[in-house]
């Protein structure tokens, strides 16, 4: 019985250091995982998305000199849409806005193209039908709420003082 025991011992000894070198064994092996997929946003609804814009879009108004009563709008929309309400005349158009990479050097441009007018009366007082017409200024920054638009890119020349209305 002594002998019986004494081999039930052993078995049991040799089999725990077995498991126990295997488990050397193991942490010595190296498993390549895959690297990691990046989270799909359409999957992860509380994901953030970042859309840049162009800094000209909102709702800008422009007093007119010789009519403090008539404010013109320009209302830059994110599809490069562009509608334009002055009195009773309102214009619908596109646009493209280039910022400046450096604004002390040049000014940034800012191309205009009315698609359709609806040849009503506008606030200087004139009726004039400006569909098809193709309008570049220069963008003078004052500040986050004020710019100017410009004849040159030197910021020479500027004739119109927009405000922001609408961000």
């Amino acid at each position: 019985m002594r002998l019986m025991i004494n081999k039930s011992m052993k078995n049991i000894y040799i089999m725990g250091l077995l498991l126990a070198c295997s488990g050397f064994a193991m942490a010595e092996t190296v498993t390549q995982q895959p690297p990691a997929q990046p989270v799909r946003t359409a999957s992860n609804p509380n994901a953030i998305r970042i859309v840049t814009r162009p800094e000209i879009m909102g709702l800008w108004g422009m007093e007119i000199p010789n009519n403090k009563k008539c404010v013109e709008y320009y209302n830059f929309r994110s599809s490069n849409d562009v509608v334009i309400k002055s009195g009773e005349e309102w214009s619908y158009g596109i646009y493209e806005y280039q910022p400046s990479d450096d604004p002390k050097e040049q000014l940034s441009a800012l191309v205009m193209q009315i698609k359709f007018d609806n040849n009503k009366v506008d606030c200087s007082g004139q009726k004039q039908d400006q569909t098809g017409d193709i309008s570049q200024y220069f963008v003078q920054w004052k500040n986050d709420h004020t710019i100017n638009f410009c004849s040159t890119a030197k910021g020479e020349q500027c004739f119109a003082t927009l405000r922001r209305m609408l961000p």
